[in-house]
């Protein structure tokens, strides 16, 4: 049985994408399931559009997100370099071996030629206005041009590239593992430049001999490039390589949340959330993107988050370790179809991660706001204020965000319960409220609700009526977490501080 080796193979052109993510988690998963090797390999042959920075942040996210790199760049292997701009003379190697075989041919067209090519073929009514198999023959390469001619320009320094020759009417049949077998009639199918005029090759000649010769077993990868698998297929068997040839599977794209059409930064900054793992600032403009980390999303439910954009294990099972999730893969059950990127889907996966987190690992969290904003604060305290907020934050910063008032008192009051909740009656009992528990050693949360009780029952008030306002005067909110063990939290001094400054503060307003 052949082992699974799987690649991730991104270009360094910019912060690298969450889809780009996924592809990462899928080929990893199938790796670990089968004890096989995950590799990483940095496909930068397009110098033009190279971004300094670029590799290692791909690295610090993959890092990030847990995804272990086994073997590639920055890990070293037995098939290093794992750089492809570092391995371009195997690359022309390849290429002149497609050239002596009559599988490629040297191309010399200018842009120029190009778009005439492209505009005859638009205005003869062609449906395929590419370089190909209709075209090749009135276009000036060593197919047309005869072997003198074409060595004259080559040894002139003119500038060429290097076409793919499809063969004619032919079908090349891609196997994909999601969408089953996929036929293309050649003739559908452009001469794709293989080596680019400055010596480098493209994605299609460089992806297929380093897959070839690291003996990659699954290529798993965009959409995007189930067009371009066919020219794949070719090279693999011009070289002779078919019984090596990896089995394929392109993963469904990532739709904007609505449904409709694929999913862009420009959505994510419009909707106002992160499209990129961690924070990325572009070297070009100095426009700092912000990354889900930053964001305050766990990786732990980010994983789980990703793992379900495509694909699903058959039950009702939501929430998976990266263990589970493992052992659970199976690339059988990813969807042809584009998902939706539910941003509020990534939110509830975070909610539930930290609510299964103990409140000292929580604690972990708070203490962290606290540093930057310069406040102590004991364990204890901490502690406590972790599991009061639990069940009400979505991410980590939200207990100092949503939390502030344990330790500012508040400074404004929610006009809306001032205006139906601030009353004589919620007067009187507050008054008397601060008072009793002035007399207690401390409060506590039982203590905090029988004082309660028994100052609107002598005073034949409704609990309930004038709990809002009491929840005002220590908060400064109208919601929150329980009230009593709030108060606990704060402690007397300061309940009694609170509601004192409340009460001399809204009597005017009352």
């Amino acid at each position: 049985m052949r082992d699974v080796r799987v690649r991730f193979a991104p270009s360094p052109t910019g912060g690298l994408h969450i889809g780009g993510i996924r592809t990462a988690l899928y080929n990893y998963l199938l790796a670990r399931q089968n004890n096989g090797t995950m590799i990483l390999r940095i496909e930068d042959t397009d110098q033009g559009r190279f971004v300094p920075g670029a590799e290692d942040y791909i690295i610090e996210a993959l890092t990030w997100a847990g995804i272990k790199i086994d073997e590639g760049q920055g890990v070293g292997g037995p098939y290093a370099p794992y750089r492809q701009s570092e391995r371009k003379e195997l690359y022309k190697k390849y290429s002149q071996q497609l050239l002596d075989e009559g599988f490629a041919y040297y191309a010399f067209d200018t842009e120029q030629d190009l778009e005439t090519m492209r505009e005859k073929l638009k205005s003869a009514g062609s449906d395929n206005q590419h370089y190909g198999i209709t075209s090749r023959m009135h276009m000036r390469n060593s197919l047309t041009l005869g072997k003198a001619e074409t060595d004259a320009l080559l040894n002139s320094g003119a500038p060429y590239v290097i076409r793919l020759k499809v063969p004619e009417k032919e079908q090349i049949r891609v196997n994909d593992l999601i969408r089953g077998e996929v036929v293309v009639e050649s003739l559908q199918i452009d001469d794709k430049v293989l080596m680019k005029s400055d010596g480098m090759p493209t994605y299609h000649l460089a992806n297929v001999v380093d897959d070839y010769l690291m003996k990659i077993s699954h290529v798993i990868r965009g959409e995007e490039w189930l067009p371009s698998a066919p020219s794949h297929v070719l090279l693999y068997k011009f070289f002779g390589w078919q019984n090596d040839m990896p089995q394929f599977a392109h993963l469904p794209l990532l739709l904007k949340p609505d449904g409709n059409g694929k999913l862009s930064k420009r959505d994510a900054d419009k909707m106002g959330f992160p499209l990129f793992p961690l924070n990325w600032a572009d070297p070009k403009t100095g426009e700092v993107s912000k990354g889900f980390k930053e964001s305050g999303y766990l990786p732990e439910a980010l994983i789980n988050f990703l793992a379900f954009l495509g694909w699903n294990p058959g039950t009702t099972q939501e929430i998976f370790s990266v263990e589970e999730l493992i052992s659970a893969f199976t690339i059988e059950r990813i969807g042809k179809g584009g998902t939706k990127f539910d941003i509020h889907k990534a939110q509830w996966y975070n909610q539930q991660y930290l609510r299964v987190k103990t409140e000292q690992e929580l604690s972990t969290f708070l203490f962290n706001s606290l540093e930057k904003e310069q406040i102590s604060c004991s364990k204890e305290k901490a502690i406590k204020i972790c599991a009061i907020m639990k069940e009400r934050v979505t991410f980590p910063q939200d207990f100092w965000e949503h939390g502030k008032f344990f330790f500012h008192a508040p400074t404004t009051f929610d006009q809306t319960v001032v205006a139906k909740k601030w009353n004589d009656d919620a007067v009187k009992v507050l008054d008397i409220f601060c008072e009793e528990i002035g007399k207690t050693n401390e409060v506590t949360t039982e203590g905090a609700k029988s004082t309660l009780e028994k100052v609107t029952a002598s005073l034949g008030i409704g609990t309930g009526k004038i709990l809002q306002a009491l929840r005002v005067s220590i908060t400064g909110s109208a919601s929150g977490p329980d009230l009593m063990m709030t108060m606990e939290i704060i402690g007397k001094e300061e309940v009694c501080s609170r509601i004192k400054y409340a009460l001399a503060t809204l009597k005017t307003t009352a």
